[in-house]
């Protein structure tokens, strides 16, 4: 029995519909919504077309004319993120590009754990007493309502560029650049820095140095990425930019990050920013201070460099070692307690709160049940959650938010901080929320296929012509495919601790390589013929290139 719902798409038209185009292609193209000629010719070719008018997002005009004075008069201004790789490719992004423009700009990041998440007003006056009158926020302050009340005291102007969802009111700032807002008429799903970057598209609007915004696709296509917004629309064209400037970058520290790492300049894809680049931003943020990571996007010093990236590096290999022991300890409290609760909320006095949201990750995945973890503090408690999409955990939240200090996230990714007084009437609330809404469902995951074929199918031109649909990531998934009663003629495992499986698996006469990564522990579960679900893939093990199945899932044939 498979581990998860594979669920066929819906066919796609007739391919002499489609003239042209791979009758496979075009089956890809139909599942993701795309069937009109005119629709097609714009996804394949992903340019500025696919942009939205940046004067759609709402209180644009009223943020670059307050951005317009600051600039013209020399007025001090604090761009203000957040500590993940999008909010620190969105504060790079803003301060690059006012600076160009002679603003005189300087960034601020909080500290995870001495300031903690979002804007603080220990923060906030700090910048008022170095002179600072105007704060730009990048993926944060939507819901800092009562923070930026005490700015407004204090004498400081606060304009809001976010894309988390707003509560039911809007923070008192002179502008709220958000296109989560009910009254916005920009409909795309931006990350951080997307709507930094719309930002700075309205204020260059016609003034002949769009050359400059363009420049910054690749700080866009970073933070878009790893913040795993769906990408389509702007964020297509962006991302498709992006990686065409990373694969050619400038940037001293990306470049020696890439080094480090074995990438080489003209392969780097969406994976390469998830799994190499994206990890190695973030984990500064996750383990203690985020200017590591800002100064290297933005450092012109080769020794600077070298010395940024090695100490991202190490910090890199703590927060692996940090969630791999805190996912071991949490998946056996899970284990221990049934894992059978429809939500999961598991916290300890010294879980690392830098890796909990992405231990939470993993085990939601793993259990496919919303996961929350904490960390107890004599006062307060802070916790992170992700969860699954039957389950919309930021309007959860929403509803308990009378007894938490101060929330923020998304339907699938959300954080908390609660008083300690209230955490055992949150966890008994959101387990009755997620009770009422999860009664009744098979709580296993699924994964949507977008054609049943024969290996032989892929043979050929077939990958290179499959790739036009790239950038791939979410909103647009990596192709999958289901082939039937394929034989295993090799399998074994591979990993320091066996964790995955390699293998050669043959159907009419044509042998594949195959790899199922974290599939180590089902080896008994294969059988002399396999059903697989699976991606195509490229395997660049030791500078060689070729192609390969990477598993999604198996089951014995029928």
């Amino acid at each position: 029995m498979s581990r998860t719902h594979w669920h066929l798409l819906t066919p796609a038209i007739p391919p002499s519909d489609i003239p042209g185009v791979n009758p496979l292609v075009a089956r890809l193209l139909h599942n993701r919504g795309i069937s009109e000629p005119s629709q097609i010719e714009t996804f394949l070719n992903a340019d500025s077309r696919l942009e939205s008018d940046p004067f759609l997002l709402p209180d644009i005009h009223q943020a670059i004319s307050r951005t317009y004075k600051a600039l013209l008069t020399g007025e001090d201004i604090a761009v203000y993120g957040d500590f993940d790789a999008d909010g620190i490719t969105a504060t790079a992004l803003l301060v690059q590009g006012l600076s160009a423009l002679g603003g005189k700009v300087v960034p601020y990041i909080p500290h995870r754990h001495h300031e903690g998440y979002g804007l603080q007003v220990a923060a906030l006056e700090k910048l008022r007493k170095r002179g600072i009158s105007l704060v730009i926020t990048v993926d944060t302050g939507i819901t800092a309502i009562a923070e930026i009340q005490k700015a407004q005291k204090m004498g400081m102007d606060i304009i809001v560029t976010d894309h988390h969802l707003p509560l039911a009111s809007l923070p008192p700032a002179l502008a709220v650049v958000d296109p989560k807002r009910i009254d916005s008429n920009c409909q795309s799903e931006l990350a951080g820095v997307g709507v930094a970057f719309k930002f700075l598209q309205a204020l260059l609007k016609g003034s002949g140095r769009e050359e400059l915004v363009n420049s910054l696709l690749d700080l866009v296509a970073l933070g878009t990425v790893t913040d795993m917004v769906p990408l389509i629309g702007d964020n297509r064209y962006w991302v498709k930019r992006g990686l065409e400037l990373l694969n050619n970058t400038e940037r001293l520290g990306l470049q020696e990050m890439m080094r480090s790492a074995s990438l080489k300049p003209g392969n780097l894809d969406t994976d390469s920013i998830s799994w190499i680049l994206g990890p190695r931003l973030n984990a500064a943020g996750r383990l203690d201070d985020a200017a590591t990571s800002y100064k290297l996007l933005l450092t012109q010093d080769p020794n600077e460099a070298a010395s940024l990236v090695s100490e991202l590096e190490e910090k890199n290999a703590k927060r692996q070692r940090l969630t791999t022991e805190l996912l071991q300890r949490v998946r056996e409290k899970i284990i221990a307690a049934g894992a059978d609760s429809s939500l999961l909320m598991i916290g300890d006095e010294d879980y690392p709160p830098g890796v909990m949201g992405l231990v939470a990750g993993r085990l939601s995945e793993e259990f496919y049940r919303p996961v929350i973890l904490f960390r107890f503090g004599p006062e307060t408690c802070r916790g992170s959650g992700r969860s699954i999409p039957e389950f919309d955990l930021m309007a959860a939240l929403t509803d308990c938010r009378d007894l938490l200090s101060n929330f923020g996230g998304h339907t699938k990714a959300a954080g908390f901080t609660v008083p300690t007084d209230n955490l055992a009437q949150l966890e008994k609330q959101l387990l009755n929320i997620a009770e009422a809404q999860l009664a009744g469902l098979d709580l296993r995951s699924h994964i949507d296929i977008d054609a049943e074929v024969s290996l032989s199918d892929l043979a050929g031109e077939t990958f290179k012509q499959i790739q036009q649909l790239a950038p791939f990531g979410a909103g647009n998934p990596l192709p999958a495919f289901i082939s039937r009663h394929v034989e295993i003629v090799e399998l074994h495992h591979i990993g320091s601790r066996n964790e995955h499986l390699s293998l050669k698996l043959k159907q009419e006469g044509l042998v594949w390589d195959a790899i199922g990564f974290r599939f180590g522990s089902r080896a008994q579960e294969t059988t002399a013929f396999l059903d697989i679900a699976y991606n195509l893939d490229i395997d660049r093990w030791n500078g060689g290139e070729k192609l390969r199945l990477k598993l999604l899932d198996f089951a014995p044939a029928a």
